[in-house]
């Protein structure tokens, strides 16, 4: 009956809809949430687009994926501009001049550099062999034990020195006054939400929610010539040589009757004693006026069967367990596998996009 079934919703399976629906093929979308548009949905609360699974900031470097999303939705100008509270202390994030100033009195580039490179030799680091040996090589002792430490391991539920080093290689530190945190060409936030942009992707093209694909499986397989499936790899082969594993997040939502609630999207608690890892203001990622605010604390969370999977655990033996699927994933000719969950991969938004577009330019 159709060309291609795509398994999923989010961002990877809208992409490949759309563009195989505009190559003339028939595409039947199917999602076994009540919603589209997978973890960057987005639903209205008190006239405020509420980010429902986490903060969602588009930020990329590439101009056609910038130009590809601005083909279904505007984008507003929103600057990532997170803030540090250590026990009530404020410090900006990224890392930047006014982070050191308030950490430790600096006033230049270079006495900054020298605090840093002083405390890296006091710790006697040379060839960082884990994430804590990483952090305070990049941004030294003090900083690592009161804006790392602490969030971290409530992240990934582990110590530090126990953690990849690769993890905070990611992490922005500017000798500048930047305070921009992607480092990035194009930067913004849908105007009315990430909902309404999947929502544009998906125009006139047929979708049914409240479906579980893998419980119809037989079903499904025999209506398309072809599935996209953007789900959970291990679930598709039922978990046969093993679970792979993820970081779980769960969300605590109120609606406050107060305008403003910390004057900022997103601050992160990076204390070892405050429970939550951040708290979202949603409103400020369109530079709301209404006269409520809602605000998401974050809670990371051990992953377990059931639960909704976040972020993948790419260490040894889960990037091991992987390659394995991988390989039986090869052996399925008419399923394309996609996506954060169907290639076991910590994806930004646009690289999602962009892996999408590769895929459908290799075969439509």
């Amino acid at each position: 009956m159709y060309d291609y079934l795509v398994v999923g919703a989010g961002l990877y399976g809208a992409v490949f809809a759309q563009q195989a629906k505009e190559k003339g093929k028939s595409v039947l979308v199917i999602d076994k949430r009540s919603h589209i548009a997978g973890n960057v949905y987005t639903e209205e609360v008190e006239g405020i687009n509420v980010h429902k699974y986490g903060a969602h900031i588009f930020h990329t470097n590439l101009k056609e994926v910038w130009e590809y999303v601005n083909r279904f939705i505007e984008f507003n100008r929103f600057t990532n501009s997170p803030v540090a509270n250590y026990k009530g202390e404020l410090y900006s994030l990224p890392f930047n001049m006014y982070t050191f100033n308030k950490m430790w009195g600096v006033v230049t580039p270079q006495e900054a550099q020298e605090k840093i490179a002083q405390q890296r030799k006091e710790a006697g680091i040379t060839e960082p062999k884990n994430l804590e040996e990483q952090a305070i090589s990049l941004v030294g002792t003090d900083i690592y034990e009161k804006l790392i430490k602490g969030y971290t391991q409530k992240q990934w539920g582990r110590p530090c020195n126990e953690l990849p080093a690769f993890i905070i290689k990611r992490l922005p530190v500017r000798l500048t006054f930047d305070n921009n945190y992607f480092n990035a060409l194009y930067q913004g936030i849908p105007i009315g939400g990430y909902t309404k942009w999947v929502e544009n992707m998906l125009d006139g093209i047929e979708v049914r929610l409240n479906e579980d694909y893998l419980e119809k499986k037989s079903e499904y397989d025999a209506m398309a010539k072809t599935v996209v499936y953007t789900g959970p790899i291990d679930a598709y082969f039922d978990y046969k040589l093993g679970v792979l594993e993820y970081r779980s997040v769960r969300f605590d939502t109120e609606v406050l009757d107060i305008p403003n609630f910390q004057g900022n999207a997103a601050v992160n608690y990076t204390d070892s004693e405050t429970p939550w890892t951040r708290i979202i203001e949603h409103k400020w990622f369109e530079f709301g006026t209404q006269p409520k605010t809602v605000i998401s604390r974050e809670y990371s969370s051990e992953w377990k069967l059931g639960d909704e999977p976040y972020y993948p655990v790419n260490n040894e033996k889960n990037t091991s367990l992987y390659q394995q699927y991988a390989k039986l994933a090869q052996k399925e000719s008419n399923v394309i596998f996609g996506g954060r969950l169907g290639e076991y991969k910590y994806y930004d938004m646009d690289q999602v996009i962009a892996s999408a577009l590769e895929k459908c330019n290799q075969i439509l």
